[in-house]
């Protein structure tokens, strides 16, 4: 009990901070000379979108010297020929055919990127990202301007939102977990998250501290805390915009969210076994990491098989006051959080306010779910036969308009 009302007086307060730093007025900065970039767009069979990805590319407003860098890591679809196209069309759009090697991944194919680069910066996107002109410029600035910054964090909106009802929940939730948290996070704490995509970080540093670990399926939340870990910060932009494409089916985001969960179970193995994780503020992602992943989790999980129990009577439940009123809060926070980020994005819509009410009962029960399905992935693959857990591409639908 008095684990769950901790979490959500913490989250409340969170929530309270994003709101806050969101509604700030941010003063405008503006560097005297600015920075070379290195832009990086790992790439395996991504013909359906990478040209819409280059082409807001192409429209990328930075003041420095700005280059982007199509990694392509062996694709068998007209990837090669489109990136081609391209770099033949303008001169800092490059198109790198990556050597094959092992592991296979993302993390693989980043650090052939960092060997390749000479830039003071790199910037990474995903193939399917669509960053508005000012994304880059944005990140940059905000990054000089703070002390013990390796980089930093801008937001990752959803391109197909309007699909259907799935898009829509998950933009609501990147809304919230990957803006709103941030920027209330950043607020009280002073710590940022990369989040895969339109994250900045200066190469000297990822450099030092070994680049990027090729077995971490989730190597944004895991080099996030080696950088936490020795002292560096990670300041959040929410200027600083991208579109992305998100899963359309249920398959294929059962896929991509598998794949998360195996990383982030990954990322807590490694917590149980090195000290060097609970260093300085890297304490305070490292322990929301233990409790999301695994304490709340299964507590989460007795709470299900309680309920599920209880309606088949299974045994008689005897509800207690306080009980009711913790399931009554978790709604009511969950829910105010999903709302406080549409009023903040201005976004209010009657549809939008309908999705943020029912996605408790619904898209958020999924957690458990999945978690269950990637432990049982991640024990039998890592721990019982001993192999390396392959990346697992995420499928791409074709681009409609913004």
């Amino acid at each position: 009990m008095t684990f769950f009302w901790t979490l959500l007086v913490f989250y409340s307060v969170l929530t309270l901070a994003g709101v806050y730093f969101r509604a700030k007025k941010q003063q405008p900065i503006k560097l005297e000379t600015y920075p070379s970039v290195s832009v990086l767009i790992p790439a395996h069979n991504e013909e359906i979108v990478i040209e819409d990805t280059l082409h807001a590319m192409a429209k990328l407003d930075y003041p420095g010297e700005l280059n982007i860098y199509l990694l392509d890591d062996g694709s068998s679809d007209r990837t090669p020929e489109i990136g081609k196209s391209f770099q033949e069309a303008f001169s800092r759009i490059h198109y790198i055919s990556v050597p094959p090697g092992e592991p296979k991944g993302k993390s693989r194919v980043l650090n052939y990127g960092l060997s390749i680069i000479e830039s003071e910066y790199f910037l990474v996107y995903d193939a399917d990202n669509q960053p508005e002109p000012d994304a880059v410029k944005f990140l940059v600035e905000k990054a000089e301007t703070t002390p013990k910054a390796a980089g930093a964090v801008g937001y990752v909106k959803t391109r197909n939102a309007d699909k259907n009802l799935l898009t829509q929940m998950i933009a609501l939730e990147f809304q919230v977990f990957q803006l709103l948290m941030q920027s209330g996070r950043w607020q009280l704490l002073k710590l940022g998250s990369l989040a895969g995509t339109n994250m900045l970080l200066r190469k000297d540093i990822i450099d030092k501290l070994g680049k990027y670990d090729v077995y971490a399926l989730a190597e944004d939340a895991e080099l996030t805390i080696r950088l936490t870990a020795e002292g560096y910060l990670l300041p959040v932009v929410p200027a600083s915009k991208t579109w992305e494409q998100e899963p359309e089916t249920i398959k294929t985001f059962i896929k991509q969210r598998t794949r998360w969960l195996i990383g982030n179970l990954y990322l807590l193995e490694k917590l149980f076994l090195s000290s060097k994780f609970w260093r300085k503020k890297a304490f305070h992602h490292s322990i929301q990491h233990l409790t999301v992943y695994l304490l709340f989790a299964v507590l989460l999980l007795f709470s299900h098989l309680f309920f599920i129990g209880s309606l088949f009577d299974l045994f008689e439940p005897t509800y207690a006051a306080p009980i009711l009123m913790l399931w009554f809060m978790s709604y009511i926070v969950y829910t105010g959080q999903l709302i406080g980020a549409i009023v903040m994005d201005r976004t209010v819509s009657p549809l939008k306010v309908t999705v943020a009410l029912i996605m408790y009962f619904t898209y958020a029960q999924l957690f458990v779910i999945l978690l269950g399905r990637s432990a049982v992935i991640y024990v039998w693959k890592r721990i019982v036969k001993r192999e390396t857990i392959k990346w697992d591409k995420t499928n791409r639908f074709k681009n409609r308009p913004i």
